[in-house]
């Protein structure tokens, strides 16, 4: 049975950090993720999730489509 809990770790499960630090999450990988908790959303509702929850992350896609990009940011920076 899904819990609504698991769905904030599966999007920390899904982070992939790279050897300069910077720490992205792909709308793909966080449904996987997602299914392995037993939870089934489709790649459209995982963006809304994303969106409306996790404000330290944008998007940062190059590509159209459900299939998006998310990266950690640093507002302190001043969008740099």
């Amino acid at each position: 049975m899904p819990r609504l809990s698991d769905i904030r770790p599966a999007f920390y499960a899904a982070l992939h950090i790279s050897p300069k630090g910077k720490r992205t999450v792909t709308t793909r990988d966080f449904v996987d993720e997602l299914a392995k908790r037993n939870h089934s959303l489709s790649l459209h509702e995982a963006n809304v999730w994303i969106e409306h929850h996790i404000d330290t992350f944008r998007d940062i896609s190059t590509q159209d489509g459900e299939e998006r990009t998310f990266m950690l940011y640093n507002p302190n920076q001043g969008g740099r």
